[in-house]
């Protein structure tokens, strides 16, 4: 296979992936989407960080995080917290309910691709991943 239609392939199979990925998260948990799935793991990862440093992140406008970041408050699963260092600064955090419906949601997700991951070798799953880690740390262009 040339190069290019390579490229093709992966961009069109990527796109699978991602619609998949979507559609399944509100299956896993309807209240949380796919963004508001990663958002949450971003501040559980990080023990709590600034809306406009989750924006950044992710290439997000910072409006849909705030929306994001809001609906997450209403449900009860983020809260915002004074930076002990620059008063100023509102830091994001978990909620124990959002720990709780993050760990939930992480079990059914893992439980799922691993599914669909079963009968790969392991030297399969190994290139995959390393693959998957290589292609996502190029970094992101504004």
């Amino acid at each position: 296979m040339e190069a290019a239609m390579a490229v093709e392939t992966i961009q069109r199979e990527m796109t699978v992936f991602a619609r998949r990925a979507r559609a399944s998260a509100g299956r896993l948990h309807p209240e949380l989407s796919l963004v508001s799935y990663t958002l949450l793991g971003h501040l559980e990862e990080r023990d709590g960080c600034r809306a406009t440093d989750l924006a950044a992140h992710y290439a997000l406008d910072k409006s849909t995080v705030s929306r994001q970041v809001a609906a997450l408050e209403r449900a009860g699963l983020v809260e915002r917290r004074q930076d002990p260092e620059d008063h100023r600064v509102q830091v994001l955090h978990l909620t124990e309910a959002g720990r709780h419906i993050l760990g939930q949601v992480t079990v059914s997700r893992r439980a799922a691709v691993g599914e669909r991951l079963a009968d790969w070798s392991q030297e399969d799953l190994e290139r995959f991943a390393g693959y998957l880690v290589r292609y996502n740390a190029w970094p992101q262009s504004g």
